[in-house]
């Protein structure tokens, strides 16, 4: 082999990527076992330490259910007021004038910045990873702070780590009760991470308060301490844990200290200074005056090497480079004009997204008294009937998340539209997630739609929406990113990938399926064929079955209300209540009023349809041929229902369709997002004349247009911007992606009567979201769950950098 490595070099880029893949290609199929779990174990190790509690403002976990866990918190000690606003978990409240990351590439490198102006200092975390070893490695994050303003910024900044399960960590500092002295070392010892030591060291020219009295107790250029033994399962709950020791010490104080009002803050709000000797959590506190600067490093004894405050310097540095040169070469934004404060924009938008990422693990709740045949009879949503909610069984969960402050848990339809950009990021990472949520999919094939792991998970959500119910669904939106890993694993295959720019020289083409070098790592399921068709084979079986499951569950009636159609292909959303479809991911979108059994929803068998055709071409990539013929008779029957069931002449636009009082069948318009569906998810064809239609309803001022993207309710329609006003008129991000996806790929593209049109739509339609998002952002340091289609402004959840954070592919021109 070694005449392999000299020669290989010379190869032209065409023969060594087929190389590569004719190795993996003529690997034996029995040990395709193998060969997975090696890439798992690879793949593993590259990811089990992350920033995997999106729901702090900062925060590192291991993929695994018992784990040690660390947290950031602050609070202002100007004066006493800021002790009442603790900053921990992300929350819209706390008036942050921005915060997020700015540079995030999903395994080593997640740089943050958090401007908090009301204490009057901005924030800044560097976190970096090293692999190495048998335990995911070793990290550090560096901790800085700058004032935002003139004027006094005092600041407590309090670190914590706790461990959960078996395992021990000492703290081997001499203990004072005046403080320890720099640096704080821990060492530790556990199954999953072996022995490990974390060190916390001062930064430079760091400074502590100026208006302490002299001869203080305690000593606060020193770092203050507590150590506890918190109950399992309970270190989530670490800011009331410190909250309450912090005022014991208040307590304490209070009857020594003779005027404790007008004692500095900083003085009386500290942690007592106290350890047990089986403490499995340890809190340092340290107060500053900024600017300020410290670095924590957890070193695993197995890793190759130690982080240390020059090691740190020097690898961040180098990560942060390659970050910023990987970048350009995914998405070219450079090339295509965008200058950069536009590009930086684009790679905070999709870092924040990577930051957004978390390991979730608990039970959830769900009511499975409560079925599908409860919603055959005419005012089902208001028969009482006994509730049976309970815990199921733990179940592990890999995903990214919608909003960080409002949604820091999993949810079904959000997570196809975040995949869209991870996997082209980042491939392997992407087929991680969706691996995690295609496990969750049970032997009926439903999968819950919203994803509430433990107790943590649940202290977000209100109760009445905590539990789940086993015939409700929910858009089937990650086979748009299956789809779209298919897409690149066959360029892949053809050579449309530079293989200079991801393969390291001294990789074997052997190796390709066990190296730890981080570009093969993110891409290896494209590189070996073999490997990228098992990933579809693991995953097909279930997804197989949730989509007979939504055959199963969401069938909608044709005979029954005396309608014709070629076959019986026809849907209906589960858990319709007057004024909500929450399954549908529309919410509060008009539909038929009052919910009646007779509906028939056109965006589901839209998706139905999306499903048949998404599973026959991971059938034919399988060499599935029965199933094959069977999607693709079943994808063909529902487009022929889409045409003979929704389309409406009158209105000519595809509808919802119900009964009126006379139970005669009826369509029900309302239009917007709901009557794109045949062009969104390209099932309508590009000559046909309701494409044409279609196009004139996007583009017509009146209707869905507007001057910062598509409405998602029509503007001349009676509930446009009423109720609620969720998905009743502001613009949404994800249905703005699809439909420049559609444009983009088929409609702009195949030749016929509406492709100029299309062409000018889409062109107009990506200028006006990228320009919105961006001035939006510049304004308010945010993107935003949706706009205003009066005025463009951000609404609601923010930052959201869920499927909002699609603006850096709509800029890429990546679909």
């Amino acid at each position: 082999m070694s005449s392999v490595i000299y020669q290989r070099q010379w190869l032209p880029v065409f023969m060594l990527l087929y190389y590569l893949l004719s190795i993996a290609q003529s690997s034996d199929s029995s040990s395709a076992i193998l060969i997975q779990e090696s890439a798992a174990d690879a793949t593993n190790q590259s990811l089990f330490w992350g920033t995997y509690r999106p729901n702090l403002y900062f925060g590192t976990r291991t993929r695994v259910p018992e784990s040690l866990m660390s947290g950031l918190m602050w609070f202002g000690v100007n004066d006493f007021v800021g002790w009442k606003e603790i900053r921990y978990a992300c929350d819209q409240n706390d008036g942050l004038t921005e915060y997020g990351y700015k540079k995030h590439d999903g395994r080593s490198l997640a740089i943050q910045t958090l401007t908090d102006e009301k204490n009057n200092v901005t924030l800044k975390t560097e976190f970096i990873k090293v692999r190495g070893g048998v335990h995911g490695g070793s990290w550090g994050v560096r901790i800085s702070g700058t004032p935002t303003h003139d004027g006094p910024s005092r600041i407590s900044v309090i670190y914590h780590f706790g461990l959960e399960g078996d395992g021990t960590i000492d703290l081997v500092n001499e203990l004072d009760e005046g403080g320890i002295s720099n640096p704080v070392r821990l060492h530790g010892d556990s199954p999953d991470l072996g022995k490990f030591t974390i060190s916390i060291e001062d930064g430079p020219n760091s400074n502590i308060p100026g208006n302490i009295p002299d001869n203080f107790t305690p000593d606060l250029s020193k770092t203050q301490y507590w150590g506890s033994l918190i109950p399992e399962g309970d270190i989530w709950r670490a800011e009331d844990y410190i909250a309450g020791n912090i005022m014991d010490t208040v307590k304490e104080k209070d009857g020594v200290i003779a005027d404790i009002e007008h004692t500095p803050p900083s003085a009386v709000l500290t942690l007592q200074n106290r350890v047990r000797s089986d403490s499995n959590f340890y809190a340092f506190q340290k107060f500053f005056e900024a600017p300020f600067q410290f670095d924590i490093y957890f070193n695993s004894e197995s890793a190759e090497s130690e982080l240390n405050a020059g090691t740190f310097s020097e690898a961040l540095q180098s990560f942060e480079s390659s970050f910023d040169d990987r970048f350009e070469q995914t998405f070219q934004l450079q090339s295509k004009g965008f200058n950069a404060d536009q590009i930086s924009f684009a790679k905070a938008i999709m870092s924040n997204l990577l930051g957004g990422i978390g390991y979730f693990y608990g039970s959830s709740i769900v009511d499975r008294a409560y079925q599908e045949e409860f919603e055959n009879d005419v005012g089902f949503w208001i028969e009482k009937r006994t509730a049976n909610p309970q815990l199921t069984p733990p179940s592990v969960l890999f995903t990214a998340t919608p909003s960080r402050p409002f949604f820091p848990r999993g949810f079904y339809w959000d997570e196809g539209f975040h995949n869209m950009l991870i996997g082209k990021w980042d491939n392997d990472l992407s087929l991680d997630i969706i691996k995690h949520w295609v496990a969750l999919i049970d032997n009926d094939g439903w999968v819950a739609r919203e994803q509430i792991l433990g107790e943590e998970a649940r202290s977000k959500v209100p109760p009445e929406f905590q539990t789940q119910y086993p015939h409700y669904a929910n858009p089937p939106t990650l086979l748009m990113a299956i789809r779209a890993f298919i897409e690149r694993m066959i360029n892949a295959k053809e050579g449309n990938i530079n293989i200079n720019d991801v393969i390291n020289q001294e990789i074997l083409p052997s190796e390709i399926i066990s190296t730890n070098d981080q570009t093969i790592i993110r891409d290896r399921h494209l590189y070996d064929r073999e490997l990228g068709e098992l990933f579809l084979r693991q995953i097909y079986y279930k997804l197989r079955a949730n989509y007979r499951w939504f055959r199963r569950t969401q069938w909608g009636e044709i005979k029954g209300w005396g309608r014709k159609a070629p076959s019986h292909e026809a849907y209906r959303w589960r858990g319709r209540t007057p004024g909500h479809t929450l399954t549908s991911g529309l919410d509060d979108y008009p539909r038929p009023s009052p919910p009646h059994p007779a509906e028939l929803h056109v965006d589901l068998i839209c998706w139905v349809g999306f499903m048949a055709r998404s599973l026959r071409d991971i059938a034919e990539q399988l060499n599935e041929e029965d199933d094959y013929d069977d999607f693709d008779e079943e994808y063909h029957n529902i487009v022929e229902n889409i045409h003979a069931l929704h389309w409406s002449e009158k209105y000519q636009a595809f509808c919802d369709l119900s009964v009126d009082e006379k139970g005669e069948s009826i369509h029900v318009c309302h239009k917007g997002y709901l009557s794109l569906f045949p062009m969104l998810l390209e099932i309508l064809p590009s000559d046909s004349p309701k494409l044409g239609a279609i196009l004139d309803l996007i583009h017509d001022p009146n209707e869905l247009w507007s001057a910062y993207g598509v409405r998602s309710l029509s503007k001349s329609d009676k509930f446009f911007n009423t109720g609620e006003k969720y998905w009743r008129g502001p613009i949404w991000i994800n249905i703005n992606y699809l439909a420049l996806s559609a444009l983009h790929r088929k409609y702009a593209a195949d030749p016929g009567p509406y492709q100029e049109k299309a062409r000018i739509i889409y062109k107009e339609l990506r200028d006006i979201i990228i320009n919105n998002v961006y001035k939006e952002y510049k304004r308010t340091g945010y993107v935003w769950e949706q706009y205003s289609s009066s005025t463009g402004r951000g609404k609601r959840s923010h930052p959201f950098t869920g499927w909002t954070s699609l603006v850096t592919l709509i800029m890429a021109e990546t679909y």
